[in-house]
Parts: structure tokens; sequence; C-alpha cells
């Protein structure tokens, strides 16, 4: 429950059925949430594997998630960043890797990551980008119909993230699944409504796709190839490594921010082009020129990932409002991506918005998104890809949403061309 009645009728960001609402109900709440002087406190939701914590602020405008990401130093990542509860550090590392980190263990793992993700293998995995879009969209032609997520917007981003790291094909279906159970939020498609049970299959997952992926590592050490893995672990700077822990972690993070954000952005892509047929005429007016803002107002629009945690490491300030050692924040990107202080019309769909300063891939800060480049690559060449060969491509009925918090999913959504 909330801490003070809310016109409209009271607003529970921790009831799982606010998350089940229409949009124009969620965005209508977080409007309400931005007119507040101060950040609402919310009670935190009982979790049967970890003691209740104190609760949490939701920082819901532009101004407040921008300040906190930019000063690591008091409001940290370390004690939770995917997470409201206070989960062990092992389990914060085991899912979150560098998102669960704060300097200098973070700027340590992020260097090694940086290095390995080198210009020239970036551009190699950026033309690569092109061949499989090419090949998804040329099944697209031949089907006709079908379901867009597992037809199209799902098979880039997943073929590239496992060629980069090197897993093969048929692992693919493995990597598909177990990022499902671990960004499957509340939804009864992918977890249990058990919570205990829950927990059981979210560890198994991890463990699926660490073990995977350590034991590449392990055969990549002694036998290198040009694939992200090899690069990672026999990267050393300055006398330091990856170890077989720090690279599965950051393969459940590639996975997941790699994978699945990508696969959100192009479905609710093609969804945004379908029901505003005005923007996409207006895209194939001008396809070169007009996709990097299509892209940027995509990701504002949509805003894959919903929320990311802080933690007060000191008594501190924060335009204007107080808070406390300790007390937790939650940055909500979603709501401050519609901030009318920031955005004109911000429930438009405008890919001609300048300046568009969305925070879709995180805010500023050491913890912006380290994959946003290859995203955005992946996004406008799906679309040039899909629009030069079914330019009249649709979806056909409302998409099927995840039920989730912190992931702004599309399960499904059928399309025809």
């Amino acid at each position: 429950m909330t801490t003070s009645a809310l016109e409209p009728p009271e607003i529970d960001l921790t009831d799982w059925m606010f998350w089940a609402r229409p949009l124009r109900e969620r965005h209508d709440a977080f409007h309400a949430l931005r007119q507040l002087p101060r950040p609402e406190f919310y009670e935190e939701p009982e979790v049967s594997f970890v003691p209740k914590g104190p609760g949490y602020y939701a920082l819901v405008k532009h101004a407040d998630v921008v300040e906190a990401s930019r000063r690591p130093q008091d409001f940290c990542s370390g004690s939770g960043a995917i997470n409201i509860a206070d989960m062990p550090s092992d389990l914060n590392e085991y899912f979150g890797s560098m998102i669960n980190m704060d300097d200098p263990r973070h700027a340590k793992i992020r260097r090694i990551v940086s290095r390995a993700f080198s210009p020239r293998m970036i551009q190699r995995f950026e033309d690569q980008v092109q061949a499989v879009a090419e090949q998804v969209v040329e099944e697209v032609v031949t089907n006709g119909s079908g379901d867009f997520v597992p037809d199209v917007a799902a098979r880039l981003p997943l073929k590239i993230i496992c060629d980069m790291m090197g897993i093969a094909e048929s692992d693919y279906k493995t990597v598909f699944d177990n990022s499902n159970v671990i960004l499957g939020g509340a939804d009864p498609e992918f977890v249990s409504e058990d919570q205990d049970q829950v927990v059981l299959d979210l560890l198994q997952a991890g463990q699926t796709l660490k073990d995977l992926v350590e034991e590449l590592g392990r055969q990549r050490r002694q036998h290198p190839t040009d694939d992200l893995i090899s690069a990672l672990v026999n990267a050393n700077i300055d006398g330091e490594s990856l170890t077989d822990q720090e690279l599965g972690s950051f393969f459940i993070l590639l996975v997941v921010a790699g994978n699945e954000t990508t696969r959100n952005a192009i479905a609710h892509g093609l969804k945004l082009f379908s029901v505003n047929p005005g923007q996409r005429e207006l895209l194939l007016a001008d396809f070169e020129a007009r996709i990097p803002g299509a892209v940027e107002e995509i990701v504002r629009y949509s805003s894959p990932v919903i929320w990311m945690r802080r933690t007060a490491t000191r008594d501190t300030e924060l335009n204007g409002n107080d808070f406390k050692a300790g007390d937790k924040l939650l940055l909500y990107y979603w709501a401050a991506n519609r901030d009318e202080t920031v955005f004109t019309d911000p429930g438009v769909f405008d890919i001609t918005r300048d300046p568009n300063p969305h925070i879709g891939f995180g805010g500023p800060g050491p913890h912006f998104c380290l994959g946003a480049h290859l995203a955005r690559r992946e996004i406008s060449v799906m679309f040039r890809e899909l629009f030069r060969r079914v330019p009249n491509i649709r979806s056909t009925a409302p998409p099927d949403r995840l039920l989730s918090s912190f992931i702004n999913g599309i399960k499904h959504l059928p399309y025809e061309i």
C-alpha cells in the first residue's frame, strides 16, 4: 500500500494487478505520481525467501532519475539494482553481474568487457546483423503471417548474442527458454504461482546458462577462437581477468539485457508503426534520414526496462528531497520517459522528436547500457529489411503483454504482410 491516497484511485505499484491494468491507466497513475512534491514511498511486497525490507521510494521524474544515475557515490548499485528485496551478495552478482556492482569492482569488470568489445569485433557482428535480418525477413515473406515475437523480434538479437559468445545453434532454445524464466515476472506462462518454486526455477535457469558458458570458457582458454568468450576469458588488463563466476554472471546479463530488451523494442516497434500509419509513411518517405530518430522514439515510448534500483549510501539530498543512508529508490525509466516537463506530448509516438533525451538505455553514469550501440543497430537493420521487403507488414491484434513490473514485454503479437 502507498502512504497517501491519490486520484485516480490509490496507486499501488507493488500490486501485480496494477501491472495488468491497461497501459492508459498505468500511464495516468504515473502522471499522478509525477505531480507529487516528493517521491512516493511504498512498502515492499512479501517475498517468502528473503526478510521483508524497509520499503522504497519511486523516482518517476526525469530529473530525479538522471540525477540519481549520475551520482553512484551517493546512490549505489551494489546492494541490488534489478531486485527490490535485499538479496545475498552472491545472488546479486549471480543474476546481475556488473549491474549489481559498484566501483572499483564494477570498473574492473566493465574495463575487461569493454576491451573485448573491440571495434573489429563490433564491426564483425554489425555486418552479421544484416545477414541475419535478411534471413529472418525471407521467412516472413514465405510464411505471410504468424507471431511476430518468435518469428522475428526474438530471433535477431538471440542469434547475434549467441554467435558473439560462440554458443552453438543447438543451444539457442536453451538460452531463449531460460532467459524467459529469469525475466518472467509474475507471468504464469513462464513462472509458477508458488513463490518458492519460482526461486528454484530462477536458480535453475541461471545455473543452466552459467554451466553452458563456463564450459565454453574452459574450452576457449585452451583453444581460443575469434568469439567473444575467447576474448573475455583470455583478456588480461593490468593483471586482471575474468573468473569463471564472473564470465557466467556476465553471460546471464548479456542474454537478458541484450536479448530480451532488444526483442521487446522490435516488437513494440511493429505495434507502434501498425497503430500509427502516418509515422510509418513518414519513415518510409526518407528511411535513412529518419530511422535514427525512429529507433530513439521506439525506445523512449516503449521503455523496455521499466526500472532499476539504487540505494542511498549516506544521508543526502536529491533535487530538494532528503534521503537517509540505506533508503531504496526505484528509478522508473518508464515514467521518466513520459515526463511532461521534458517531452512535449509524451503520449504521442513521434519519430521526428528532437531533442529526445530519453533514458531507455539507462541514465548517465557508469551503468549506461554497454550494448546500446549494438541494440540501435539491430533495431535499425531489422526495420530497414522489413520495410524494404514487406512495407505493409502490420500487427493484426493487440499484443499479449508480459505480466511484469520490471520488463515492458510483449510475449505474442500476431502479424500479417
